[in-house]
Order: structure tokens, then C-alpha cells, then sequence
């Protein structure tokens, strides 16, 4: 890995060193050099020199492109942004949910209700996965919670470190932690990221909402987890079963009854949750409804003033709000203009056919993951300003696009590629799965995400997404 950070270092800043000084594109040498620093940032972001922070990249990114002469009213739009305000408060409930003990609280009653038997643990992670994720967007947190359980419940089913069983129940808890949240705006991260560079997008303002991305994902992402969930209870069949003993000894863990925090915070994340379903009700946009939820966790004491600080990752807060003004820098520079003249044409050879473009954007995208290891937003920034010229020339909406580019986003073939994964074995210790074991799973995830296009682009076809390709 080490090396791998090394050799890709070296190829970014000679590649931004080469387009600043000898400027090889149709751009002006203001582009040139905003070309050269975004290289320089997305190198800092994707293979981490020195340790260098998400943050730090952002920091530098903003800087050079003050020093070039691009606006502040540019270089720093992302911070201006609704999306900016839905993402901080999203730290606040991931936050919230980990230290009431809310979120663990609720992991091990669905896990109590189980029979012994590996289908009703890995439909348990399922209900899970679906539950937190309707009260955080944080997918670290997520995964924080419920690793540490399902290692417990590795050790209490006496599971052989290393074997197939121990391997399932592992990275199904990861697994449901990642995706079904994807079927919603607010279920993971990227929803308020991409809704805000689409909002800052010309000819893509307004288009992303929770109604539209839930009705464009909800069906392929539903397909893709029954598919995932399936294919890993036959491939990873345990040779060894499950005492029924081993159950009882989860249900008879001790019990502690709910603090007031508990209880608030519940209502909170749930009123949010209800909020924006039915912000066709109200009108309330996401950021307002996120803000409040947070004014009102220090208002009742869920959290207090010297949390303040602890609870939000500002370094990933930087990192996003200078992603989230590549937009507006693509468009001041003229970048976009000249990567829709690059990229647009590239995709001619498989626009004409919905089947083709999805099946080869979709292994594209899960290819690339290998390159982009920087939770993939980098990709997302550079490639949403240029939506709007390949729904002109194909026809095909950028509404599908966030879909790929989160489904792609949670690829784990190897654990570098996901930052979760590597989470889950850094908490998981010795009882970690293998690595074969979590590139086979990935593979079933990848296999699941293409299968389900069967299932989703006769529905995309008829929603008029693709409606352009034929």
C-alpha cells in the first residue's frame, strides 16, 4: 500500500506539474494552473502523502485557487451551501446516536428477537442497517455501532475465527451498515454532497430531492441487497450451526433502562426522519429540518456546549465544502465546458442502447474505485458539472447518476478501497474476516449491483430517465 501511495504521488505532481508548465490543452493558463492544483489536491485527498488530511487538501485547493485569482465567492461556494448544512448536522446525529447508546440499544434488540440460525442474524443486520439508517446519514457511525456487536455475537456463537460463518456475520453487519441507506437522500452521506453539487450545477438546480432519489433508487437498491443477501447465504454457507444456547446467551446480556437522553434523542432523529418524508407537507428543506434537530439535541440536554467540537469531523467538513465548489470553479475556469468535450463524446459508443450504458457505466464506475479511494467524492465533484451536457447530447438524466456513483462508492473488493472496511477491521481485532473472504463478498456485491439492472432499467425506461436512449 505504502508503495502503491508512493508511485501514485509521484504520477499526480508530475501530471500537474506537466499541464501547468507546459499548458498541452485548449485552456488558458489560468485553467491550466486550476487544473494543475485540483491534480495536486486530488492527490492529497486519494493517496494521502505525508499523512496529509482530508482537510489539508481542501486548505491547499483553497488557497491556490485565491493565489490564481478565482473569486472567494468561487473558491469558497460549498461552505455557502445547503447541502454544507445538512452534512454538518449529519456529524451531530451520527455523533448523538454512539453516545446515548441509542444506536447499540436498538442493534441489540432486533439482534434479541432472533432465532438461532445464520438466515435470521444475517435479516436481523438487515432491519439493522435499515433502522440506523434512517436516523443517521453516517455511515462511520454505523459501522461503529454494530461491528463491535456482531463481533460479540461471533464469540458468543463460539464461530471459528477465520471461518465462513464468521466472515458472514461480519460483513453482512458492514454491508447492511453501507447500502440500504442508499435508497433514501439522508440514508448515507453522499445524498446531501451530491444534492448540493447539483443544486450549484447549472441545469441541474432543484432536481435532486428526497422524493426523486427515493424514487429512483428504492427498487434497484432493494433488488440489489435481496441479491447481495441471497447469493452470500450461498456462497458463504457455514459448515458449522449455531446453538441455540448461543442465542439465549445474547438475549440474557444485561439490560439497562433508557436515560432521558436516550429518549430525546429518539424522538429528535425519528421527527426528523418523519420531516422529511413529508416535506411535500410543509415545505421545510433538509437543511432546516437538520439544523433544528441539532439546536434541539443542546436544548434538551442530548448534548452539551463542550461537544460542540468533538461531535462534527471538520476535517471531512472542509474536505467536502471545497469538493462541493468544484462546480462553481469548473464553470469560472471554463474546465467543464472542456471535460463535457472530452467525456461526452467517449460515452457515444454505449449511449444509443440504456443496457449497454447502464451495465458498462455501472463496471466502469466499480473499476475506477480502485483509482479514487477518497470516499469517492473526488469523482463525484469533477463528474456532476458535466451531467447536464450528457442529458443533451443522450438523453440520459443525471438523476441516475448519484445512484451509480453510490453504489460504486461502497465497492470492496479490497479493503483499501473502502474506508468502512478497513474501519470494521481495525475494530473486528483478530476476529476480523479474511481478506479473501471480504474480496469474495465484494464480488457478490458488485455481481448483485449489476443483476438488479434487469429489475431497475425497464422502471428507469418508463420514468423517462432514459428516455432519450434508445
Amino acid at each position: 500500500m505504502k508503495h502503491f501511495s508512493f508511485a501514485g504521488t509521484a504520477v499526480m505532481l508530475f501530471a500537474a506539474a506537466v499541464v501547468m508548465i507546459l499548458r498541452p490543452f485548449e485552456l488558458d493558463a489560468k485553467a491550466h494552473f486550476m487544473l494543475g492544483g485540483i491534480l495536486i489536491a486530488l492527490c492529497v485527498w486519494i493517496f494521502k502523502p505525508l499523512n496529509l488530511s482530508y482537510g489539508v487538501g481542501g486548505l491547499f485547493l483553497a488557497a491556490f485557487s485565491l493565489v490564481i485569482g478565482i473569486s472567494p465567492a468561487t473558491v469558497f461556494s460549498g461552505f455557502t451551501q445547503n447541502a454544507m448544512w445538512t452534512l454538518i448536522p449529519a456529524f451531530f446525529f451520527g455523533y448523538t446516536l454512539s453516545k446515548t447508546g441509542l444506536g447499540k440499544r436498538i442493534a441489540m434488540a432486533i439482534i434479541m428477537l432472533c432465532k438461532p440460525t445464520y438466515t435470521s442474524l444475517v435479516l436481523a443486520w438487515l432491519v439493522i442497517g435499515i433502522a440506523l439508517s434512517i436516523l443517521t446519514p453516517a455511515i462511520t457511525v454505523r459501522v461503529a455501532i454494530v461491528i463491535p456487536i456482531a463481533v460479540q455475537c461471533c464469540e458468543l456463537c463460539k464461530l471459528e475465527k477465520g471461518s465462513k460463518g464468521n466472515s458472514l456475520i461480519l460483513l453482512t453487519a458492514l454491508s447492511m451498515a453501507m447500502i440500504p441507506g442508499a435508497a433514501w437522500l439522508t440514508g448515507l452521506i453522499w445524498g446531501p454532497f451530491i444534492q448540493g453539487l447539483m443544486d450549484s450545477t447549472p441545469g441541474t438546480e432543484g432536481l435532486v430531492t428526497f422524493g426523486s432519489w427515493f424514487g429512483t433508487s428504492f427498487v434497484y437498491v432493494a433488488v440489489t441487497t435481496v441479491l447481495l443477501i441471497i447469493g452470500s447465504l450461498i456462497i458463504f454457507k457455514p459448515s458449522e450451526k449455531i446453538s441455540a444456547t448461543a442465542i439465549e446467551e445474547i438475549k440474557n446480556q444485561p439490560k439497562t433502562k433508557m436515560s432521558v437522553q436516550e429518549i430525546f434523542a429518539a424522538i429528535i432523529l425519528l421527527a426528523v426522519f418523519l420531516a422529511l418524508v413529508t416535506s411535500g407537507l410543509h415545505g421545510l428543506s433538509v437543511s432546516v429540518i437538520c439544523i433544528t434537530a441539532t439546536v434541539a439535541f443542546f436544548l434538551f440536554g442530548v448534548l452539551d456546549s463542550k461537544e460542540f467540537n468533538v461531535a462534527a469531523n471538520w476535517d471531512l467538513v472542509i474536505f467536502m465544502a471545497m469538493a462541493l465548489a468544484f462546480g462553481a470553479i469548473f464553470v469560472e475556469t471554463g474546465i467543464s465546458d472542456w471535460l463535457a468535450g472530452i467525456i461526452v463524446p467517449a460515452l457515444r459508443p454505449i449511449a444509443g442502447n440504456p443496457w449497454l450504458f447502464m451495465f458498462g457505466i455501472m463496471t466502469v464506475m466499480f473499476l475506477w474505485r480502485f483509482v479514487d479511494v477518497a470516499i469517492f467524492i473526488p469523482t463525484i465533484a469533477i463528474m456532476v458539472p458535466i451531467l447536464p451536457a450528457i442529458q443533451e447530447a443522450y438523453g440520459i438524466s443525471p438523476l441516475l447518476w448519484p445512484l451509480i456513483f453510490v453504489m460504486a462508492g461502497n465497492a470492496f473488493f479490497i479493503a483499501y478501497q473502502n474506508i468502512w472496511a478497513v474501519m470494521g477491521v481495525s475494530i473486528s481485532g483478530e476476529r476480523a474476516w479474511t481478506p479473501k473472504h471480504l474480496s469474495i463478498y465484494g464480488l457478490i456485491y458488485f455481481a448483485a449491483c449489476l443483476l438488479a439492472l434487469f429489475a431497475a432499467i425497464p422502471l428507469w425506461i418508463n420514468q423517462g430517465l432514459l428516455g432519450g436512449v434508445q
